[in-house]
């Protein structure tokens, strides 16, 4: 049962943590280390760990306190999505009170990066149908196998690791879910270069990689249910909303919108344009309060169910009309890509509002592929929320060494 505390003891809370430290004055790491160790990173976590044991929408009070009395504030998602967003509720649900803490700090603070390695080429979106197998070896286990669209990895620390433990069994119970040490012997990272020239997308290749066996969540052969409770934080965490009024592409287009001369555009036009953002100023909000009140129903310490694919597929669909939206704004001045198509990995070079929507244009293509395709959440949508059929499955009960598999 989750903690009580009024908004004003959390709101004084939170001064109390800028009053010691302030985000403007120290580094990231000593503010961040610090929200932690007053309970205010994620304040639905238990004491000790990060969090107060409170429900999981007042987190939203302390990020406003703060973004009130400071310059400085440091989005969760550009700094750690893959840990702070999916690998802290699934170390908070599956792992040790030694590995909680070991890596929920670190995690927050940004010092230790995480990365997801679930899809593998042959697989496609069937991630249950995956082929990388891990082999028990005394208290290790050998892994080998291929990843692919793993994010972060050529900076990351650790790996959320899905990997077939046993082939004689159904695809679904066959997988173990481990955490992996990416500095670990065995492990290449090869970039992937995206159609914005930057590789934040790379390869994993795993050779003989070397895991020991307490690294591994859950029980063995569980590894489907875990991997399902990254897959349904990941959808929530991606699929939230900007979570302020005043961010995300929303106001880039009405920035672009206010101060773009606008005499590419006849009267009717520009009425058109007109309609067409204040639609996705609408749809925009609906997202965003959407998301709040999801948060707000969920249970503390628990973790989210289908539905947070309702915000996925949402957010997937309104970013990508959004940034389609600010280059029209910008008419011709479209046509051009300021940064070039030098391969790199991504810098978090600033970018001012024109150059910032050239950019996610290209970026946001991969929004309704990355955390599960727009056709997987809907399906997802009908099945397990609508209560709708699901499409029929032939290898339900065949063991994954006997499915038929191109070579």
């Amino acid at each position: 049962m989750a903690n009580t505390m009024s908004e004003q003891e959390l709101r004084e809370r939170t001064r109390t943590l800028l009053a010691e430290v302030h985000p403007d004055k120290v580094d990231r790491v000593t503010f961040r280390g610090t929200q932690f160790d007053h309970g205010l990173a994620w304040v639905h976590f238990p004491e000790g760990h990060g969090g107060l044991g409170l429900t999981p929408n007042l987190q939203a009070i302390v990020n406003d306190e703060i973004r009130k009395n400071a310059n400085t504030f440091y989005n969760d998602i550009e700094l750690n999505p893959i840990g702070i967003g999916m690998g802290g509720p699934v170390v908070l649900t599956y792992g040790t009170e030694e590995m909680k803490k070991r890596l929920l700090r670190p995690m927050f603070t940004a010092e230790e990066i995480w990365c997801q390695l679930f899809s593998e080429p042959s697989a496609g979106s069937d991630v249950a149908g995956l082929s990388s197998r891990a082999v028990r070896d005394g208290d290790e286990w050998v892994v080998n196998g291929q990843k692919v669209w793993t994010t972060l990895a050529h900076i990351s620390k650790w790996g959320m690791l899905v990997t077939r433990t046993d082939p004689d069994v159904p695809k679904h119970k066959g997988l173990s879910y481990f955490l992996l040490d990416m500095e670990s012997p065995g492990v290449e990272v090869r970039p992937l270069y995206q159609i914005t020239g930057e590789a934040e997308f790379n390869e994993i290749f795993l050779t003989d990689v070397r895991i020991p066996h307490d690294r591994m969540l859950g029980d063995e052969g569980n590894g489907w249910q875990v991997a399902i409770t990254t897959l349904m934080n990941e959808r929530t965490a991606l699929g939230g909303g900007s979570g302020h009024r005043k961010a995300g592409p929303g106001a880039t287009l009405e920035k672009l919108w206010n101060e773009r001369d606008r005499g590419h555009l006849s009267s009717t036009a520009e009425a058109v344009m007109r309609d067409r953002i204040t639609q996705l100023h609408i749809e925009s909000e609906l997202l965003r309060i959407t998301g709040l009140r999801a948060k707000a129903s969920q249970k503390a310490g628990g973790n989210p169910g289908p539905e947070g694919s309702v915000g996925k597929l949402a957010q997937s669909e309104i970013y990508k009309k959004t940034w389609e939206a600010c280059l029209d704004v910008l008419g011709k001045d479209s046509l051009t890509f300021e940064a070039g198509y030098d391969l790199r990995r991504p810098g978090g070079e600033p970018r001012d509002a024109v150059g910032l929507a050239k950019y996610q244009f290209l970026r946001s293509r991969a929004n309704s592929i990355e955390g599960g395709t727009s056709e997987v959440m809907r399906n997802i949508l009908g099945e397990r929320v609508l209560g709708l059929p699901g499409e029929p499955r032939v290898d339900k009960a065949v063991a994954w060494k006997d499915i038929p598999r191109s070579a």
